[in-house]
């Protein structure tokens, strides 16, 4: 297992767009055209985010030309350069899939009015800093180890207390059985 994380670990980029079902993204794509390389954007709302670690997909849908269009890009794919925000949506649901009936106007989320278009990142794993290795000139006794320092500990008494419990008789009580709310009950 952790063979298989740390490989996965290796493959996850170090910040990633924080995606919210409903808003509009421009997603910039690295494609290939045989030689040449060049970069692609992809404008639509986010229908969908599913998924977690290297496998986490987002759904982006556009309409163009009169035809839905929708594309699922891995977050962590090396071909995704970059996703920015245009537009900050509302949305009750996870996925928005009833989209996909609506034209025009009602094919697009509401705008959160006074939202901040910012493209806030998540940090998924930290830039490792390697400390300065000591070099090999200094003497020994400054590159040992140091101990720990000793602790003190103090011998502390543990009193044992006692309880003793008396024994007393119990006058043992026996009820007799009540006459009256019997005849209630008859009378009733």
């Amino acid at each position: 297992m952790d063979i298989i994380k740390s490989i996965e670990h290796e493959q996850l980029k170090n910040k990633i767009p924080e995606l919210k079902v409903g808003n509009t993204v421009k997603v910039h794509i690295r494609i290939k055209e045989g030689n040449k390389e060049r970069i692609q954007v992809f404008e639509g709302i986010i229908i969908k985010v599913q998924g977690g670690g290297v496998n986490q997909t987002f759904t982006v849908r556009k309409i163009s030309y009169g035809v839905g269009v929708e594309k699922t890009f891995l977050v962590h794919s090396p071909l995704v350069e970059k996703v920015e925000l245009v537009r900050v949506g509302k949305a009750r649901r996870a996925k928005l899939f009833y989209l996909r009936d609506r034209l025009g106007k009602a094919a697009k989320t509401k705008e959160q009015i006074g939202a901040r278009i910012e493209d806030k990142e998540i940090t998924v794993k930290e830039d490792l800093v390697e400390e300065p290795v000591a070099e090999a000139n200094e003497t020994s006794a400054e590159t040992a180890p140091e101990e720990a320092p000793s602790v003190e500990t103090e011998n502390v008494a543990v009193q044992e207390t006692v309880d003793t419990v008396k024994e007393e008789a119990v006058e043992e009580i026996k009820a007799e059985p009540v006459k009256e709310e019997k005849e209630d009950k008859k009378a009733e």
